[in-house]
Parts: C-alpha cells; sequence; structure tokens
C-alpha cells in the first residue's frame, strides 16, 4: 500500500468516526438537551427617561439700570447682599440735573406769566371786537399771541415734568425683593444712557425657587410634556439629587452645529441655597412612569414556535382555544408556518374579544403543562428587556421567550438575530 493511499485511509477512519461520536453525543441526547426557555407574567414598574444637560437660573432675574447719563456718586449695594423692594442702591452725580430743574422751573414761571397777560388781552380785544370797536387785524393779533403764549406754557410744563424724571432716575432703587448677584459699575465711573440702557446691577428675587434650563434634543422632544418628572445632579455635589419638574416647553428650537435642541423649563425647589445661578445640571427627565403594570420579556413577542422540533420535545401545539383573551387559531391555519394578519381579525363565527381586535394582537406563545397554545396581546410601554401588556393576559401565565441547548459546559441560547451571520464552522 503506498503512502497516499495510508493517508487517505487515516482519514477516512477518523471522519466516519466524528461522526459517530457527534451522533452519539448530539443524536441520542439531542432531543434532552433543548429546552424551552420560559418566564412567568409579572409586576413592575416602567421608567423611561430622557438625559440633557442645561443651565440653573434663578426664576426671577431683574438688570437694574439708570435712563441718565452721569457719574455713579455712591454705592450701597455689592455683590451677594439681600435688599428689599424701593430700597436705595446707588445715586448718581445730581448737579446738572438739578441744574436743570432749576432753568425748568425758571421757564415755566416765565412762560406762565407771558401766558396770564396774553390771555386776559385776548380777553379785553374779544369783548371790543364783539362790540365793532376794534378792527379785526386787532382782534387776530391778540388771538395769535395768546395762542403762542398758551402752546409754550404747556410745553414747559411737560419740559419740567421730564427734568424732574431724570432727577428721580439718578436715585436708583431696588424694582424687587431679592439678592444681588452681580454688580456692573464702581463709585465715580460715567455711565452713558445713549442708545441703551447701562446695567448696574442683577438682582435675583428668591434664590429658594431655581430653575433649570435644558437643551433637550430633537429626537426626544415628543416624549418630553409639562408636569414631568426631573431629577438632575450638578457638579458642584457629585452625590446629591435634586428634583423637579418641567414647566414649561418652548416651541423656539436653536440649531448648532446642525443639531437642534428646544429648551424645557425645569423648576427646582432650593431651600439650602446649594443650587447657585450658572451650575451646569445633567438631567434626567422620566417621560414615562408606571407602577405595577403587567410585563412579559420582550423577546417572548419574538418566538416563532417549530412544529417538530417541539414534537421531538413531546411538547403539543394547540390549535384552538382562548387564552386569558387570546385569539383562537382558524382550524386551517398552521401554526408552525407563521401568524398570518388576517388570521388575527375576526374569523367566520368567531369574534375577536375586546381592544386586542381594535388595536391588533401581537402573538404570544403560552407554556401550560405539556403544550403551549397562542395567544395574542395588547402591548404599551417598554423599558429595557420587559415590556408591558395592556390587554390579553390573565396574569397568571407562564410565556415562552426562546429555545436554548444545554451542555455540560454552558447554555446556549438559540435565539438569533437573522440578519446576523451565523457562527463559523468547526474543521
Amino acid at each position: 500500500m503506498s503512502k497516499k493511499t495510508k493517508v487517505a485511509v487515516i482519514i477516512a477512519s477518523a471522519v466516519v468516526a466524528a461522526g459517530a461520536i457527534t451522533w452519539i453525543v448530539l443524536g441520542a441526547s439531542g432531543k434532552n438537551d433543548i429546552v424551552l426557555e420560559t418566564a412567568s407574567v409579572s409586576r413592575i414598574k416602567i421608567e423611561n427617561s430622557v438625559t440633557a444637560t442645561g443651565t440653573v437660573e434663578p426664576v426671577t432675574l431683574v438688570d437694574v439700570g439708570t435712563q441718565v447719563s452721569g457719574i455713579i456718586a455712591k454705592l450701597y449695594a455689592d455683590y451677594n447682599d439681600v435688599v428689599k423692594q424701593g430700597q436705595l442702591i446707588a445715586e448718581m452725580d445730581k448737579v446738572t440735573l438739578e441744574a436743570d430743574l432749576r432753568l425748568s422751573q425758571a421757564e415755566l414761571e416765565s412762560s406762565k406769566s407771558e401766558y396770564e397777560y396774553q390771555s386776559k388781552n385776548y380777553e379785553r380785544t374779544k369783548i371790543l371786537y364783539d362790540k365793532e370797536l376794534v378792527s379785526d387785524q386787532e382782534y387776530d393779533d391778540a388771538l395769535y399771541l395768546y395762542q403762542q403764549a398758551k402752546s409754550a406754557y404747556e410745553r414747559c410744563k411737560a419740559d419740567i415734568v421730564k427734568v424732574e424724571r431724570n432727577l428721580g432716575y439718578a436715585t436708583i432703587t431696588s424694582p424687587i425683593d431679592g439678592v444681588v448677584i452681580s454688580r456692573a459699575v464702581e463709585e465715580g465711573q460715567t455711565v452713558a444712557a445713549g442708545f441703551e440702557t447701562p446695567t448696574l446691577f442683577t438682582i435675583a428675587n428668591d434664590l429658594t425657587q431655581m430653575q433649570v434650563v435644558a437643551d433637550v434634543d430633537e429626537a426626544d422632544i415628543g416624549n418630553v410634556k409639562e408636569g414631568q418628572r426631573v431629577q438632575f445632579t450638578v457638579d458642584a455635589y457629585p452625590d446629591d439629587v435634586f428634583d423637579g419638574l418641567v414647566e414649561q416647553v418652548r416651541l423656539e428650537a436653536t440649531t448648532e452645529s446642525s443639531v437642534v435642541t428646544y429648551e424645557v423649563v425645569i423648576s427646582a425647589y432650593n431651600p439650602e441655597l446649594k443650587l447657585k445661578p450658572g451650575l451646569t445640571a445633567n438631567v434626567t427627565i422620566f417621560t414615562i412612569e408606571k407602577d405595577n403594570v403587567m410585563a412579559i420579556p420582550s423577546k417572548a413577542l419574538r418566538f416563532i414556535p417549530d412544529k417538530e422540533l417541539l414534537s421531538d420535545m413531546d411538547i403539543a401545539m394547540e390549535n384552538s382555544g382562548f387564552a386569558a383573551g387570546g385569539i383562537a387559531f382558524p382550524e386551517h391555519h398552521d401554526p408552525a408556518a407563521g401568524i398570518r394578519a388576517e388570521d388575527k381579525m375576526v374569523q367566520a363565527g368567531n369574534s375577536v374579544s375586546g381592544d386586542t381586535a381594535g388595536m391588533g394582537g401581537r402573538e404570544v406563545w403560552i407554556k401550560s403543562g405539556d403544550s403551549v397554545y397562542p395567544a395574542y396581546v395588547v402591548t404599551g410601554s417598554s423599558s429595557g428587556e420587559m415590556i408591558e401588556v395592556v390587554s390579553g393576559l390573565a396574569g397568571d401565565e407562564t410565556v415562552v421567550t426562546g429555545l436554548s441547548v444545554k451542555n455540560r459546559k454552558e447554555k446556549k441560547s438559540m435565539e438569533r438575530n437573522p440578519f446576523m451571520p451565523g457562527p463559523p464552522e468547526r474543521k
């Protein structure tokens, strides 16, 4: 026998031996190694959330400025000072403004005297004119001078109101009760109130009531509603969790680097004054919170039974019968072939009960003893690997979630994504 022939005989013998061993291990014991994975219907709490970042801000923040130009003569408030509404916090130099007021007062007195004189002159001229003792020209001149004096007098009265108001603006008081967050001027500094009002102080109304303005991504904003519970943390107190509520979902979108976000205003109670204006908050908005809901594993909805495989496992497949609101198979339908959408609707002589028919049921398989049967459920919210069952189950069932293969060392699930490639073959 040649060397090549001997090698071929050895390889053939090895292949036959390996095949025999595989048949003995898997063929003889495969029936017992394949088992159904099941799970009981449970009651859980479902929570879904949206994360975002935001900035801590006071609910009411007022910028205090001045409407007149001049020099800051005196400051009566500083950073972190607590002030009351109407409290004096700054004064501007009033020398020029007081001089303007005296000038306006003098002009007002002069215009008043002129007005009174021209008024009496006009009245006398009118009496004489009515008696035809003066000409039309004299009457018209008296009327003109009277109207001119009256206009000047009214203008001076308006001017003095403006000057008095400007003088009042030189005394700066707090418009609200609150805390001084910032001070933008120093004593002796000149401020110019030209095209815009210069800011002197920024006052927060009540630091025990804060808000977080969070930027929520456009993909998540549809789930955010007013009144939802919020938890957030700040880097200043990493071990503390602060609570809040969604107060407002603003409609204006902000686009930055092609990322669209919406502002969500969150109220936050701050009794210990830990939250400071400007802190960055890491926000979690709970969009769904449901307690004690009936739920099953999500993979139970993906299980499709194999009739022959279940038969080898001595598990029977029921073709009919309702399961706690589930829908029976029609007699002509083979469960192993999959579920057709029309089989979930009303069958001849069979009506689908409750909301399951109206909303469209999703198939799950129930294990009872040595048999499985289908039921149709209406699902709701999902949280991780569990999904809510709105209707279709009584709550005491055991659902099939998949098949698994057991060996001496490990348990391998037979559930596999159909879009993923399979494992490489072993040689």
